[in-house]
């Protein structure tokens, strides 16, 4: 293939799948824990390691990683201790990071916000063979922990209260998801940008909850997902000329409109089955099986 004689087109295709399967995997337990925006404000943060970067004349996506560390642990502190005004510190800490950002890109030597925007919004042919190795390392930290530790990750992320009474070191366990989506948006930033590395961590969550409610299920539908999309939308980027992050998010998006279309019916056949089963109107659940293990588990 044509795409593949150039060297920087693969740089952005290894950098591309490596992003597909990093950003769903996180994502999977942020949404589980109703915080799918916190990708969104971690970028926010990151922006200000970018610009300590060019400002120190230091990779800026290792400093960006160090900044976003930072910052998510601190979102974690004010989220347990910021109860009545958690809110506003976030929107400072949000705003503070971009405007930080944007300061340090100015101060440094020959910098501008030109330089930022392969940053914000991904570019494919600024992926250096430094940012791959980066990335490389960065994204086996991601898959290390959320695979590794998938099954304590995904009882904090369900309930909290209960995975403390189990002995899970709940507090700890937080912190580390937060900073594993500090990572992930770093890796992600040299090909879907800042501004939108949220909806790669989402979205395909999203569209893998239309087909199945097994968490399992859900984390290799999402992966697989990303990985379509981060291809789909480098591939057209080059042909068509087009930003890649906006087409790698639009396709995403494309792909949970798709998905929804066919659970739709699949989820009116499921249910008429159910009340065929059941014609006296009891619930479901209000079934006693008629053999142990007649139902299906569905878990980790």
């Amino acid at each position: 293939m044509e795409i593949l004689d150039y060297a920087f087109m693969q740089r952005a295709l290894l950098a591309a799948v490596l992003v597909g399967i990093t950003a769903p995997a996180v994502g999977i337990y942020l949404v589980q824990r109703r915080q799918a925006l916190m990708g969104d404000g971690i970028g926010h943060v990151a922006m200000t390691g970018v610009g300590l970067g060019f400002l120190l004349s230091w990779s800026p996506i290792w400093m960006a990683t160090l900044v976003s560390v930072l910052g998510a642990v601190l979102m974690e502190l004010i989220r347990w201790y910021g109860r009545t005004r958690g809110d506003i510190a976030l929107a400072m800490l949000f705003y503070g990071g971009m405007a930080g950002g944007v300061m340090f890109i100015n101060l440094a030597p020959g910098g501008s916000n030109a330089n930022l925007t392969s940053y914000l919004f991904g570019s494919l042919s600024t992926v250096s063979a430094s940012d791959v190795t980066a990335i490389c390392l960065l994204a086996a930290f991601v898959m290390l922990v959320t695979l590794g530790l998938r099954r304590q990750l995904f009882a904090v992320s369900q309930d909290e209260e209960f995975a403390r009474v189990t002995g899970l070191p709940v507090r700890a366990l937080n912190l580390l998801t937060a900073i594993t989506a500090a990572v992930t948006v770093t890796v992600a930033m040299r090909v879907v940008g800042l501004l939108l590395v949220s909806a790669l961590m989402v979205v395909p969550v999203a569209a893998a909850q239309q087909l199945s409610r097994s968490f399992a299920v859900t984390f290799a539908v999402a992966v697989a997902i990303g990985v379509a999309v981060s291809l789909g939308g480098t591939v057209t980027s080059y042909y068509q000329d087009v930003p890649p992050g906006a087409t790698i998010v639009l396709l995403t998006i494309g792909a949970f409109l798709a998905l929804t279309a066919v659970s739709l019916p699949l989820a009116r056949r499921r249910a008429r089955l159910a009340a065929a089963a059941h014609p006296t109107g009891d619930p479901a659940e209000c079934v006693v099986p008629a053999a142990r293990g007649a139902g299906r588990e569905i878990g980790v």
